[in-house]
């Protein structure tokens, strides 16, 4: 049983997860700055399994959160689930205001930087070139942000309660988006032009509960080398 701290645990908690997945790892941080005790079972997502097809049918894939017995699927709404369940540590903020505006920017990250980030990735030649200038816009977006919210005292976009929901929604950048850079053969970072952000990343890397769940950077790039080459095979092929 993994654990999120010495918090007693409040009912049977299950995650269906995969090791790669930064949607998985997503939910994990908010379980483990929750302090809730869950039971975390790895799929194989080329043999899955009943319980994940029968807890997820309709996209079949991880994260799933199953709780007592019910399953929830997608890492944004597992993650609002947890806060709104376990209401110690709350995750988004408690002022209606502020919680809209997070939720603002955990949809812009979804839609405008992780998306953007897997289509380059998964491309080559113009198509690749069109979704690098894409990313790099909306990563000018962040370093906005990051710059107008973050200070030497104000480390997190959680700000007084420390890692909050934008942090955990952005958070797989810190691992993630340089190996996928290497893979891609492009460049979107960069400490010069995004220095806020960079201080932002280096402090996330060291919050307790999260340094230890960033996968080793060597067998990320082995997988998404492997992703990149099966879809431009099929692309191929076509």
């Amino acid at each position: 049983m993994a654990s999120g701290s010495v918090a007693d645990q409040e009912g049977q908690v299950m995650l269906l997860g995969f090791w790669f997945s930064p949607f998985v790892r997503r939910v994990e941080w908010a379980l483990k700055f929750k302090g809730i005790d869950y039971d975390y079972v790895e799929e194989d997502l080329t043999n899955k399994s009943t319980l994940l097809l029968t807890s997820n049918p309709i996209h079949k894939t991880v994260p799933v959160l199953i709780h007592n017995g019910n399953p929830i699927a997608e890492s944004l709404v597992i993650i609002e689930y947890i806060d709104e369940m376990w209401k110690r540590n709350p995750i988004l903020p408690q002022d209606p205001y502020e919680r809209a505006k997070a939720r603002f920017w955990a949809n812009f990250i979804e839609q405008k930087v992780t998306e953007s980030t897997r289509e380059a990735l998964l491309s080559q030649g113009e198509q690749q070139e069109k979704k690098v200038k894409e990313l790099k816009e909306a990563m000018e977006v962040v370093e906005g942000e990051a710059k107008a919210k973050l200070n030497d005292k104000t480390l997190f976009f959680g700000g007084g309660n420390g890692v909050g929901y934008v942090d955990i929604v952005l958070g797989w950048t810190c691992n993630w988006m340089e190996t996928i850079e290497e893979v891609g053969g492009f460049k979107v970072l960069d400490p010069e032009s995004q220095p806020q952000f960079h201080k932002w990343m280096a402090n996330f890397r060291e919050v307790p509960f999260i340094k230890p769940t960033l996968a080793p950077k060597e067998k990320l790039v082995e997988y998404f080398r492997m992703v990149r080459q099966a879809r431009l095979g099929l692309v191929a092929n076509k």
